[in-house]
């Protein structure tokens, strides 16, 4: 593992003696201090430092903790992509949207957006903008000539092993939470923050996503717990810093002391779909032509013709009304109209992405729109403004239209059978 390095940056100002006075005693925090744990792993002492991505308070305390441990090494809960965002706050700008759309990512980018989104209003209301503390760690590293190393798995493989392992129905549900917090104007202080970064607190909201979506919770913490807690076990030094989000700190710390090495590999697969849905992915279009078919022999060819035509309009047109409704381009919108027969018909393309594609053609977004689509998507009435916003909606209003016409069309064809 090789340590990185930072663009030289303007250092911070001179740090502000507050509670961070509590931790400088370097044999053990306070036992009121939920966010510093020290761990002797063998001859080494590991220190996991948790952390709020949006909080003053958390740029504070790991600037003071590596200030006064002085490490060999410090860790940081970032991967290279996530690291590069922060440095170059114009990353959005690079985004290749046409190749997005072409490996089928337009979910993920979308569930990256929310989040980015949500961490940025966030951010705002503190004062703070999100992985602050991230990269003052790494500038004080830096300053102290001490290598700093990026321990987290990469944020794509993350996302798309959480999408892959999601049932339909929990997708769903994960996109409604996640629109539903546009409208949600919550006040969030430090001392929310503060409440938060407490174990139980934690232990309770952890909980509760395991029970909601037990996939998203072994995914986003369980795995990344055990990835996190490999790497900081590798990272050469005797004494090492890990800076973490708070809520991977009880998992970190109980890996760490088990000892025990865990295979990284395991949880850096992307796994597959399985064969079963891919045999039903095609047994269904088939099962629907076949239908057609023995309408056709059974009925006559006017009463197949009949079913033809329903099964085009109810596909066709539910999908450009979503295309409409998205305020797509009107080539977007007879593209939804005459892609969404045929794209219903197999597993390899969805007319999402066909509108999608051609939306993003007709109507690329500006520089600008990229640079502020982290705020334009905590407000609901810029996904129409925003042009990239609005390739999303697209996206996700033709798609469902699509989804809602095959149902009513496979319905009804498979009744005119019997």
């Amino acid at each position: 593992m090789s340590p990185c390095r930072i663009p030289r940056l303007k250092t911070c100002s001179k740090r502000k003696e507050t509670f961070l006075d509590q931790i400088t005693n370097p044999v053990a925090a306070p036992n009121d201090v939920a966010d510093f744990e020290r761990v002797a792993v063998g001859e080494r002492e590991i220190l996991v430092v948790g952390t709020a991505h949006v909080s003053q308070q958390s740029v504070d305390l790991v600037d003071r903790v590596i200030e006064t441990e002085r490490p060999d090494s410090v860790c940081l809960e970032l991967d290279e992509r996530r690291y590069q965002t922060l440095v170059d706050r114009k990353n959005w700008e690079s985004l290749d949207l046409k190749t997005v759309i072409r490996n089928k990512q337009l979910s993920t980018l979308l569930i990256n957006l929310l989040l980015a989104g949500y961490q940025k209003r966030l951010g705002d209301k503190m004062g703070v903008m999100p992985g602050s503390e991230l990269l003052q760690a790494a500038r004080t590293a830096e300053k102290l000539s001490i290598p700093f190393f990026l321990v987290d798995r990469d944020v794509r493989i993350t996302l798309r092993r959480a999408w892959n392992l999601t049932s339909f129905y929990k997708k769903m549900m994960l996109l409604s939470y996640g629109l539903a917090g546009l409208f949600v104007k919550e006040e969030i202080t430090e001392e929310k923050l503060a409440e938060m970064r407490k174990k139980d607190a934690l232990n309770e909201m952890l909980n509760e996503l395991g029970q909601a979506m037990p996939v998203l919770k072994s995914v986003l913490i369980d795995e990344r717990d055990a990835y996190l807690a490999e790497k900081i076990r590798q990272t050469p030094g005797k004494k090492v810093v890990a800076v973490v989000g708070a809520g991977h700190v009880a998992g970190i710390v109980e890996l760490l002391k088990q000892g025990q090495p865990i295979d990284l590999q395991a949880v850096e697969t992307i796994p597959k779909t399985s064969s079963i849905w891919k045999w039903i992915g095609w047994a269904i279009p088939l099962m629907i032509l076949g239908s057609i078919g023995y309408i056709g022999w059974d009925k006559g060819i006017a009463a197949a013709g009949d079913n033809l035509a329903f099964w085009i309009l109810v596909n066709g047109i539910p999908c450009a009304i979503g295309a409409l409704l998205a305020f797509g381009h009107p080539l977007t919108v007879v593209a939804a109209l005459v892609s969404a027969p045929f794209t219903s018909l197999t597993p390899v393309i969805g007319a999402g992405y066909v509108t999608a594609f051609i939306q993003a053609y007709f109507r690329p977004p500006t520089v600008k729109e990229f640079q502020s689509v982290q705020e334009d998507v905590n407000r609901f009435s810029n996904w129409w403004r925003n042009k990239l916003l609005r390739i999303l909606l697209v996206f996700i209003l033709s798609g469902l239209g699509s989804a809602l016409g095959t149902y009513v069309g496979m319905f009804e064809i498979f009744s005119n059978v019997f």
